[in-house]
């Protein structure tokens, strides 16, 4: 009786049927159909970002249909990191923001402090890929930055209540595997260059008291990076960003004795 009803509003809305009702979805003109789907031992093709504009649509569309949660990013770090029994002190796990860092201030991820930054990446994306990420490689510690791309809305809506959970989710992970958690608070922005008609600053703030108060609550490291980046209106300082939303260089020289804190804290 489902399956029919199923059917028959898919014919009102003039989609067509599949065989079976539920099966994979294959877009038209799909450049990367051929790559491996279901539960195969290699999942991970890596194609080249796209250098025009033409294929960006099709290469965001692969991204977020065949790997959602960016496990193929880091697959072959993780896994050299695990056969060499690397220890590792420290996981930072973000968005843009953290993988920036990681690209600007290299001299910071060394030592057992790893980064695990994917841009444009949402908590529920960071969710998907904490096992792997950092579960699997046994940090003493993991650094969590997100929210940036849930209020921007990149991967769609979101309660906050969802949002936050899927923080809770990361923590509570996490403290069960007897990795300590920094929590780290959502950096400062005033707009989104990429998302221009939102308006960040109250749901940054919103976020933030959430975190804070959860930390604490829990016993987990919170560490707050607005004093040193935000202005008093809640945007980032002039000359710390490059579009008011990710940090320069000055910027991340700004973080960096309050990450080396944190770590410290965390760590020891």
């Amino acid at each position: 009786m489902f399956r029919r009803r199923v059917a028959a509003l898919l014919l009102m809305l003039g989609m067509p049927l599949m065989s079976p009702l539920c099966a994979q979805v294959v877009v038209p003109d799909d450049d990367y159909a051929a790559d491996p789907v279901g539960i195969v031992e290699k999942p991970c093709v890596f194609h080249p970002a796209p250098i025009d504009d033409k294929t960006k649509a099709a290469w965001r569309l692969h991204l977020a249909t065949r790997d959602f949660g960016g496990l193929c990013r880091y697959a072959a770090d993780d896994a050299r990191l695990i056969a060499a029994k690397t220890p590792v002190r420290i996981v930072f796990l973000g968005d843009s923001i953290t993988e920036g860092w990681a690209q600007k201030d290299p001299a910071l991820f060394q030592n057992g402090v790893v980064g695990r930054g994917i841009g444009g990446q949402t908590t529920p994306q960071m969710l998907v890929r904490f096992r792997q990420d950092v579960i699997d490689l046994h940090p003493k510690a993991v650094h969590i930055m997100a929210g940036t791309n849930d209020i921007a809305g990149n991967t769609g809506a979101a309660t906050m209540a969802t949002v936050t959970g899927n923080i809770r989710s990361m923590a509570e992970l996490a403290k069960a595997n007897g990795i300590r958690v920094v929590i780290a608070s959502v950096p400062p922005a005033a707009a989104f260059p990429w998302a221009k008609d939102k308006q960040p600053t109250p749901q940054i703030a919103a976020i933030n008291a959430w975190a804070k108060g959860y930390a604490a609550a829990n016993g987990f490291q919170w560490v707050d990076y607005h004093p040193v980046l935000a202005t008093t209106a809640g945007a980032m300082k002039p000359g710390l960003a490059s579009d008011g939303v990710h940090p320069t260089e000055a910027g991340y020289a700004a973080m960096r004795p309050v990450a080396l804190a944190a770590i410290a804290r965390a760590t020891r």
